[in-house]
């Protein structure tokens, strides 16, 4: 699909991962609405590149149909283009210290990255299919964010793990629902990134998070998951499935 001329939705795009990829996206020359639980955030970035901010807690089925509603009146049309990147990672072990349980982490950590996930694509899927093809034979392309944590994931990340887990086994079924209605699912597992969640930790503690990255030996750049995320939109042969994009790290335990 070209992304010249497109519409586009992406959800966390008032920082990190969301932010850089509305900005790539913008440079490709999309027009883009920035979706985020923080609209001054997500108002920065939209006068930023000339888009447009919606806010939501992705979390609630009703507040993302509002702010599809209000992205549609602002864009002149349905997004062909959804990325989802707003999620939350809370660190709680199953049982604590004291015996103390985390079924509250839990849920919380699921009804965002999870339910959060499957809100945006529904609402995106929805108006998608009413849209006419593109000279590429499509309607339309969802981006959701996994995690090498899915695969990975370290002690203390059992409620991320699982939540970003399930964005991935949810990749394939939506791909082929979809299918009929022209419209592709793909997901993106990032390792480890310098977004905000990593800027705040002390340098020795980067320094033994990034000993584990084969090469490059750094922290991903929010800007190369931008420009996976425009390839997969750009190529309309990949579809259905989980791709993790980490410098070949496999995380360790702790």
């Amino acid at each position: 699909m070209e992304i010249s001329g497109s519409l586009a939705l992406v959800s966390g795009g008032g920082s990190g991962l969301g932010a850089a990829t509305a900005r790539l996206l913008t440079q490709k020359g999309a027009r883009v609405a920035v979706l985020d639980f923080d609209l001054p955030r997500a108002q920065a970035v939209a006068d930023e590149i000339g888009g447009c901010a919606v806010q939501a807690d992705v979390s609630d089925a009703g507040a993302v149909d509002a702010a599809f509603d209000a992205a549609v009146d602002q864009l002149g049309g349905a997004p062909r283009i959804v990325v989802n990147c707003a999620g939350i990672a809370p660190a709680a072990r199953i049982v604590g210290r004291e015996s103390k349980l985390s079924i509250d982490v839990f849920e919380r950590t699921l009804r965002v990255n999870l339910f959060g996930t499957y809100n945006v694509m529904s609402h995106a899927a929805v108006r998608m299919e009413k849209l006419e093809l593109t000279n590429t034979g499509e309607r339309g392309v969802v981006i959701n964010t996994s995690s090498v944590a899915w695969q990975d994931g370290q002690v203390g990340q059992a409620a991320y793990a699982a939540s970003k887990g399930a964005v991935a086994a949810l990749c394939l079924p939506a791909a082929r629902e979809f299918a009929r209605n022209a419209i592709r699912v793909v997901a993106i597992a990032p390792g480890l990134f310098h977004t905000p969640m990593m800027e705040g930790l002390p340098d020795e503690v980067t320094q033994k998070i990034t000993s584990d990255i084969q090469f490059p030996t750094r922290l991903g750049d929010p800007r190369e998951f931008a420009l996976m995320a425009s390839q997969i939109v750009e190529n309309p042969y990949l579809n259905g499935t989980t791709i993790r994009l980490d410098g070949a790290v496999r995380l360790p335990p702790r």
